[in-house]
């Protein structure tokens, strides 16, 4: 009667040995460290990174206990902070530019934890381990200059549409100069552009032959395009943060051109710098075949000077054809030819209209696909142009690794920042910040397990001890789903494991009285367990059905902390249902199952 199959037994153990598995990384704690990542694609991390990385640190007189290599950076971790701290300057001042040096924290769990069972700790939000911190600047003037360069393109296709001849348009600082030869086509060109540009204001002016139409920028637009930049960066970190996969992030303006971005229980703080520091933006131009580099690296009149991936000078036009703004999608692929990584991007109408009529009218001539990061352009790939490309599709390669290709194609798929920022303030907050919420928190729930202890084995006898066990269970089976889930854990999160430990002890409060009940109207103990823990079971459904629908409610409009507590709360239902019923049932199997004829029972 009381007694489980055989595997029934075993899929409970092996739920509470699974749960012990993905529970023990969080208690080992971490180490902090310094991660060091390679920026330019002609470096790798390799074992000569590895060892110019413990030269530095020895030349330093800094002792890390472990320098390790994986695929794609070197990681030194230290005993204390102040060490890391000082790691962290001496290599970036060492190593330069060229490298990222980032404050990390790697967990001290053993290795065969994450090698065999993938078992990680799980996150701390901001306000119990920390996290990185960003305070982001973004540069207005090279968002009013991206306008006018874009405008400037445009005026050209429209005074061609309108069959107006012009000599020539260029850009100058904050104003554009459309060149005319004669005023009449001067007077039907200045119609044309105030119906079609409203954001311009123009004025008339001669230069010996040549009749100049001078355009800028009104005050209002400057206003608008500058609100539009940062409203656009504030959308476009989102959907890289979305991409990195970072619980309750916190990305919000700060003033009028700086972006707060916190990224609470981020462990690869390297990646994450990489990613939204990163201000890739992707442009493509024509590249200036007429002239040639002057003695001391003298750049022609028009033309600018970028070099690509093996470090080859190239000039190209300093008309921009296409943007990033026109990008649809990109995505990671590999060049149908030769089989190499490549970035495979969709345009969109506009765009692929630009992109049509520039290959149209430049065939046979070399086009220069430029990614800009950080301010500093490199030429991705100049291909010659053989054929009209039409259909808005676009292809991406050179030199280029498979996973820098997956960064590429995240970073322009999450769309193109509308003006170049860079980080200004960057600060990795360590566990000194939520160590006193950490111990408050940790305290408030032991405190709270031993009062529950000691009052269910007071009241309850051997059922309480049963129960008590099975609230343990409860709470390692939740710490396990928690971390194989990844979830950022914050002070709301802790509130909800606490709730989730009264629920749990409220089933078995439940199941503990129907069996008294039971043995006070003379029922058989045997019987008297077996009827307590059906009878309970319909009334523990519907009480944590009812919860359920309130975490689900929470987590579905809730946002930041409050979904992190109803994810917490939902989980702490499920894993009670199954400690309060199968957990403590088994135990009560064991214990008193065995048994053909049983007297009596401890439940006080």
């Amino acid at each position: 009667m009381n007694r489980y199959p055989l595997w029934k037994y075993l899929l409970i153990l092996f739920a509470l040995v699974m749960g012990l598995v993905y529970t023990l990384p969080n208690l080992y704690g971490e180490s902090p460290a310094v991660q060091v990542l390679p920026l330019r694609s002609s470096l790798k991390a390799d074992t000569a990174m590895l060892a110019k990385v413990e030269d530095v640190l020895k030349s330093a007189q800094l002792a890390p206990e472990v320098v390790s290599l994986d695929a794609t950076s070197v990681k030194a971790r230290f005993a204390d902070t102040d060490t890391q701290l000082k790691a962290k300057d001496v290599l970036q001042k060492q190593l330069g530019e060229d490298y990222m040096v980032a404050l990390n924290l790697l967990s001290r769990s053993p290795q065969w934890l994450p090698d065999y069972f993938n078992a990680l700790p799980m996150y701390l939000g901001l306000d119990l381990r920390g996290g990185v911190h960003f305070l982001m600047q973004v540069d207005m003037k090279g968002a009013l200059d991206k306008a006018l360069e874009s405008t400037s393109g445009d005026i050209r296709t429209t005074l061609r549409e309108a069959k107006i001849a012009y000599s020539g348009v260029s850009r100058d600082s904050s104003v554009l100069t459309v060149k005319f030869r004669d005023a009449e086509a001067r007077s039907k060109g200045e119609a044309e552009l105030k119906q079609r540009f409203d954001g311009l204001e123009f004025s008339a002016r001669e230069e010996g032959r040549e009749f100049l139409l001078l355009g800028r920028l009104k005050q209002q637009e400057q206003v608008r395009i500058q609100e539009s930049a940062i409203q656009q960066n504030l959308v476009t970190l989102r959907n890289r943060v979305n991409e990195l996969g970072v619980a309750e992030p916190v990305i919000q303006q700060q003033g009028v051109d700086r972006i707060v971005v916190q990224l609470p229980g981020v462990q690869d703080t390297a990646r994450a710098k990489d990613i939204l520091g990163r201000t890739a933006t992707l442009e493509v131009r024509m590249v200036d075949e007429e002239h040639q580099i002057g003695p001391g690296g003298t750049v022609p009149f028009g033309a600018e000077m970028f070099r690509d991936r093996d470090g080859i000078p190239l000039l190209v036009k300093k008309s921009v054809i296409l943007t990033g703004e026109r990008i649809n999608d990109a995505q990671p692929g590999f060049d149908s030819r030769d089989n190499e990584p490549a970035v495979h991007i969709n345009l969109d109408a506009v765009g692929a209209r630009k992109f049509k009529e520039a290959t149209r009218e430049n065939v046979g001539k070399r086009m220069a696909i430029i990614l800009f990061e950080k301010g500093r352009g490199e030429v991705v790939t100049a291909p010659v142009i053989r054929e009209e490309i039409g259909g808005g599709r676009v292809q991406i390669s050179g030199q280029m690794g498979t996973e820098e290709a997956n960064d590429t194609a995240l970073l322009l798929r999450a769309g193109a920042l509308a003006a170049p920022m860079e980080i200004i303030e960057e600060r990795t907050v360590g566990p000194s910040l939520g160590a006193d919420n950490i111990k408050r928190g940790f305290d408030s729930t032991k405190i709270g397990f031993i009062a529950i202890a000691i009052f269910m084995i007071a009241y309850y006898l051997m059922f309480g001890t049963v129960s008590v066990l099975a609230l343990g269970a409860n709470l390692l089976l939740l710490v396990a789903l928690l971390s194989m889930m990844q979830a950022t854990l914050t002070l709301p999160g802790m509130a909800g494991i606490a709730l989730t430990l009264g629920m749990a002890i409220d089933a078995n409060v439940l199941i503990n009285e129907r069996i008294r009940e039971e043995l006070r109207i003379g029922v058989p103990p045997q019987m008297a367990i077996h009827t307590g823990y059906e009878n309970a079971f319909a009334t523990i459904l519907d009480s944590n059905i009812t919860t359920l629908i309130a975490g689900v409610a929470l987590f579905m409009f809730g946002s930041g902390p409050i979904k992190g507590f109803a994810v917490v709360l939902c989980l702490g239902i499920l894993t009670s249902m199954f400690s309060a019923v199968m957990v403590s049932r088994m135990l009560v199997n064991l214990i008193y199952g065995r048994k053909a004829r049983l007297n009596k029972v401890a439940i006080g």
